[in-house]
């Protein structure tokens, strides 16, 4: 009986203090000073989206010439003729690849970067640089042309070349091929005529750099502003390829300006050139223009800088393409 009584007497005291502990929970409320840090997270949290917003808009406007983002003829259609001869392949991870031999494949400013179009709805899988229709357009590394097609609501004439670094690389809105499928060119060799074909509403070169499908961010290979790749070897990242290097809007926007005062550019329909232009064709008319070899220059990087080829650079200088350069050595480019 005693035990009984005893058992009795420590359930009801458990079930008072599960009665006092309820009691406790619904009347315990945060202090004011947690409910004010809780409002100031939340004010600046919105003050950062409004800095984002901002900082969107300013890039946007930057572009201003930029273009509705073209097909992706590794996926969209390619059922229909568009080989995509990577559907099933097991890509790895990270794979370091060889860029050093190398050439812009236009010395036009960026118009239109590497990303998501939100007005569009979809991706825009390469860069937009600046050409006139009729512009030597060159290949970007070492390798052998795979296609050579037309796609009227997409890339219009479109050349993908497969370069021996295990890079490919699309070439879009020509005018003109200057290659066949299965012809063999070297870094800087022209391979097609820039135009405004397919779905497209101004002369210009689309361009993409690709690893096995995977279309990486061209600007994360090379810095179009210094008309140079960032370093001699990209490291391909599955988590990080579609990021840029180094990428500034200023450095492009300066380097627009002072493209547009050497080059005559395409305004709608009209090509304009600033008088310093003009004045030093005139000038020098039949005298040759010189450059001086930089630490680390090749004879590929300095024709794709200049517009011109090893070649032509190799016959104005009397040397071979396999010479050693000299920093500070002048040379004949023009």
């Amino acid at each position: 009986m005693k035990l009984s009584r005893k058992l009795t007497l420590l359930g009801s005291l458990a079930f008072s203090m599960m009665l006092s502990v309820g009691a406790f929970a619904q009347s315990y409320r945060l202090p004011g000073q947690h409910s004010e840090q809780h409002g100031n997270l939340i004010a600046s949290q919105s003050h950062n989206n409004l800095e984002v917003d901002n900082t969107t808009k300013y890039l946007e406007s930057l572009f201003a010439e930029e273009e509705e983002p073209e097909f992706d003829i590794y996926t969209e259609g390619w059922e229909s003729g568009f080989v995509n001869c990577y559907k099933n392949a097991t890509v790895p991870q990270t794979a370091v690849i060889d860029v050093s031999h190398y050439a812009i494949p236009h010395p036009g400013y960026v118009t239109s970067p590497y990303g998501y179009r939100k007005r569009f709805r979809r991706m825009h899988k390469g860069i937009d640089l600046k050409a006139n229709t009729g512009d030597t357009i060159r290949a970007a590394f070492d390798g052998k042309v795979r296609l050579t097609k037309y796609e009227r609501k997409g890339y219009g004439y479109y050349v993908v070349l497969r370069h021996t670094n295990d890079l490919e690389t699309v070439y879009g809105h020509l005018s003109k091929f200057l290659v066949e499928p299965d012809q063999y060119v070297r870094a800087g060799d022209p391979i097609a005529l820039a135009g405004n074909t397919g779905r497209s509403f101004g002369s210009h070169l689309h361009f993409e750099t690709r690893y096995m499908g995977y279309a990486i961010n061209p600007a994360a290979i090379f810095d179009f502003a210094n008309q140079t790749t960032h370093t001699d070897l990209y490291t391909f990242d599955k988590n990080t390829y579609q990021n840029a290097r180094n990428f500034s809007p200023e450095a492009n926007a300066a380097y627009a300006a002072n493209y547009r005062a050497t080059h005559k550019v395409e305004f709608g329909n009209k090509k304009t050139a600033e008088p310093k232009a003009s004045a030093s064709k005139s000038s020098s008319k039949n005298s040759h223009r010189s450059v001086k070899v930089k630490k680390g220059d090749t004879l590929s990087r300095i024709a794709s800088r200049n517009g011109t080829t090893v070649q032509a650079l190799c016959r104005l200088n009397g040397i071979k393409s396999s010479a050693k350069l000299r920093p500070g050595q002048t040379l004949k480019v023009k």
